[in-house]
């Protein structure tokens, strides 16, 4: 945890607190993604011109297509969720999330037509049986791709891979995205907290069911990158030879970072960042206790 967030949750005192479950709870995590709510627009973005280098980076880059995929799956699970939810409040941050997640699919297919990148044709939507259980995956997901992406946009921004005015095109959909995981999160704790034992359970097995699959699949996403040669060809093209230990201290630190606005009184994502300093305890560079 960081000095500032700390600092935060130290001067807490003891009647901010907001009991998990409760419907202070409730309006805390709504209310947060419902004020912050951007209202920028894909149609009138005007896209840099980029440079023969920037564009051939940007064009090479082996994921536009499952990155498209992955928004409009996003979408449609979280809005099935929404049509089924009866709590007003709940229902209302829901459906924002989901066009959110259509507004990020708007503009990387603007970016994609700007910049002649060709993607293949999108599959058949996939009916949702389970709504709930669409949400849970679609939200570990996010919590798993996200923490990635900080340290990823970071990277790039220090390293100049691409111009700063893309980036900052792209900085309101990673930011958020830090805002779905917080809403995700707390959504969770709050839905386990009022429902009934069965219900109880049946959330918690679809919890450990996502995050077994959405691991495994993102094992196979490294893997397929990999085999692309994408990894040493990134590398290079980044020009910083960063250890895996220093990136997922980066990625660490940029999810505290983009987390710290919001409320300390909301719960956080904790298992990709608790993932990574234990990992990080065992790769070279940790120090010996």
């Amino acid at each position: 945890m960081s000095e500032s967030s700390l600092q935060n949750r130290q001067s807490l005192s003891s009647r901010d607190i907001v009991a998990i479950g409760s419907a202070a709870h409730k309006n805390l995590f709504c209310r947060m993604l419902l004020d912050s709510f951007d209202p920028y627009r894909p149609a009138v973005i005007a896209w840099p011109e980029l440079a023969p280098d920037a564009l051939a980076r940007l064009t090479s880059l082996p994921f536009w297509d499952l990155a498209v995929e992955t928004e409009e799956i996003a979408a449609r699970r979280m809005q099935a969720l929404a049509d089924v939810t009866d709590d007003p409040l709940i229902r209302e941050a829901v459906a924002l999330n989901a066009f959110e997640e259509r507004r990020h699919k708007e503009v990387l297919g603007r970016m994609v037509r700007a910049y002649g990148i060709a993607l293949r044709p999108e599959r058949e939507p996939v009916t949702l049986a389970d709504a709930q259980w669409a949400f849970v995956r679609t939200g570990y997901g996010e919590c798993f791709d996200s923490f990635f992406a900080y340290g990823l946009f970071a990277l790039a921004r220090q390293s100049g891979f691409f111009p700063p005015p893309l980036l900052e095109v792209f900085e309101p959909i990673v930011q958020e995205e830090a805002r779905h995981n917080l809403f995700f999160v707390n959504w969770v704790a709050y839905r386990r907290a009022n429902a009934g034992w069965g219900a109880r359970v049946t959330l918690d097995r679809q919890c450990l069911a996502a995050v077994a699959l959405q691991a495994w699949g993102r094992i196979g996403t490294a893997r397929e990158v990999d085999d692309k040669n994408f990894t040493r060809i990134g590398g290079e093209a980044i020009g910083l030879e960063l250890k895996p230990r220093d990136f997922l201290a980066l990625c660490v630190a940029e999810n505290e970072r983009r987390l710290a606005p919001y409320d300390p009184r909301l719960l956080r994502p904790r298992l990709m960042p608790g993932v990574a300093r234990l990992i990080s305890r065992f790769l070279p560079g940790a120090p010996r206790h």
